[in-house]
């Protein structure tokens, strides 16, 4: 499953229950369309779209959990499959493989082995979700399967908070861990996922600048030059 993924780009599908996109059917219209753009894998938060995911199409499916409401103190916390119930539920809604918090932050219930130990039991991927090199070489040396800089700037321990992505970060996992390293957060070009591939990234995740409409739209806005 892990080959699967190398030099792809894949596709987060994602929305808050408050947003217009969170809607089952917009949803399903959503991965059908980016599938239908070339997507390799998608990336889909909660059993239910795990379920459409692996039902609707034959690319790799990454499940995550998050909460209804981000919490105000979201940088401090742990919020993507925080416990061992999660874990499981995205194992039973068929996800191939499963994106958790793997930094050093403490979790509801467990440990990120604990976390991991359960994927691997039920015989799937483990990606862990990471911010700092500090990290990804902790969550490596806990079992993950694949190192995501999906937290960069997303923390209080992770510096990064430009507008791009942490091709920093990248360069210094791929040559420090010996686990396929995964390029997400802030990726908005060609050009930067074109860096990633030349970086060593196994493959690409893009979420916001293709199934965020309110915020690609935002981002016009306040550039319009006028």
């Amino acid at each position: 499953m892990v080959n699967r993924l190398k030099n792809k780009v894949v596709v987060s599908c994602q929305a808050m229950p408050n947003e217009p996109f969170y809607n089952e059917i917009c949803m399903i219209a959503m991965m059908k369309s980016v599938i239908k753009g070339g997507a390799g894998a998608l990336r889909v938060a909660g059993a239910r779209d795990v379920r459409n995911a692996k039902g609707l199409f034959d690319v790799p499916v990454i499940g995550l959990t998050k909460p209804a409401v981000i919490p105000s103190n979201w940088k401090e916390i742990v919020y993507i499959t925080p416990s061992i119930k999660d874990t499981l539920e995205l194992i039973k809604a068929g996800a191939d493989i499963v994106a958790f918090d793997g930094t050093m932050r403490p979790h509801e219930d467990c440990t990120v082995e604990e976390i991991i130990k359960y994927i691997h039991i039920n015989k799937r991927i483990a990606m862990a979700d990471i911010s700092t090199l500090e990290e990804g070489i902790f969550a490596e040396k806990a079992g993950a399967d694949l190192i995501s800089t999906t937290l960069s700037g997303y923390t209080q321990n992770s510096p990064n908070e430009g507008e791009g992505p942490d091709f920093e970060l990248l360069e210094n996992l791929v040559k420090t861990v010996k686990v396929p390293v995964v390029l997400e957060g802030r990726i908005w070009t060609t050009e930067q996922v074109q860096e990633a591939f030349r970086l060593g990234a196994h493959c690409v995740v893009i979420g916001s600048a293709i199934t965020r409409p309110q915020l690609i739209t935002k981002r016009f806005v306040q550039n319009r030059g006028v």
